[in-house]
């Protein structure tokens, strides 16, 4: 794919996209990260850069630069403080804003990487932060470390690009591992469950609602299995007790109709889980 862009293009999507700049981001030290210079690019650095090891680039700009992938193609500064008050009055004395820098893609383009990055949390090496009943996309990485310009053997910082919901995203989440020990060094093992257990406490505190329209996960042996809830609402104990087979059920109330049922209906649960029923 490198070649294809060809060096010049290459580099200046790379710019774009942010990774060659301080991001202006309220916080000190920040770094603009390593990069060759475009005079300096022959077909060895092209090939390592397009894969990315011929570049280092910051968390923030990490962040930033996958943000402006999956929004609609807008590259924003980021920032930290929303406002500063004055402690007496309260008045705002000073308050950031969201603050465009530049179009980078199209929304149509930004359109076709959501969905890329949802299949890869569904069917792909980002599996472990896939999370039942609600869009989520990502990325895995698996960076090798250099010491004194050598890449080291077996030392890498893993990592995984989380973000939902995956249509609208609102929410992104970067975890990265420094030579994660006692375990295989890739992003999807080590970082994608970590990513998926913050994203979970943001569903949570947010309360945001189960999806309707999810990508279906590729399950292995080894998965926990998830099927949709049927829906049996308004039907007799008899008429639903078929598409009821394989789950625990527990009734309560009296009558011949079901009138309430938990979980709702086309929620993923559980294979074998219990759905509780209510007759009136």
């Amino acid at each position: 794919m490198g070649q294809k862009l060809g060096t010049e293009r290459l580099y200046n999507y790379i710019k774009n996209f942010g990774f060659m700049e301080k991001t202006g981001i309220d916080l000190n030290g920040e770094s603009k990260g390593i990069m060759f210079d475009l005079e300096d690019i022959g077909p060895v650095e092209q090939a390592t850069i397009a894969f990315g090891q011929g570049i280092s680039v910051t968390p923030i700009q990490q962040v930033t630069g996958v943000s402006a992938a999956i929004n609609g193609g807008k590259l924003y500064r980021p920032y930290v403080v929303k406002y500063i008050t004055e402690p007496e009055t309260d008045d705002i004395m000073y308050e950031n804003s969201p603050t465009l820098v530049r179009q980078v893609i199209s929304e149509e383009t930004s359109q076709m990487v959501r969905f890329t990055l949802e299949s890869v949390v569904a069917n792909g090496t980002g599996k472990n932060a896939y999370i039942e009943n609600y869009r989520v996309g990502g990325k895995t990485g698996t960076a090798q470390k250099v010491n004194n310009g050598v890449y080291m053997t077996g030392n890498y910082i893993v990592s995984f690009m989380g973000f939902l919901p995956a249509d609208k995203p609102e929410y992104v989440v970067y975890v990265a591992i420094d030579h994660p020990q006692g375990i295989t060094q890739y992003g999807g093992t080590v970082s994608a469950p970590i990513a998926k257990n913050i994203m979970k406490n943001i569903i949570s505190i947010k309360g945001l609602e189960p999806s309707k329209e999810v990508t279906p996960r590729e399950y292995t042996w080894l998965d926990t299995k998830y099927v949709k809830a049927p829906n049996v609402l308004n039907m007799t104990k008899k008429e639903a007790s078929s598409l009821l087979k394989g789950f625990k059920i527990e009734y309560s109330g009296n009558g011949d109709t079901i009138i309430y049922q938990d979980p709702k209906p086309d929620i993923y649960i559980k294979e074998n889980a219990t759905i509780k029923i209510m007759l009136g």
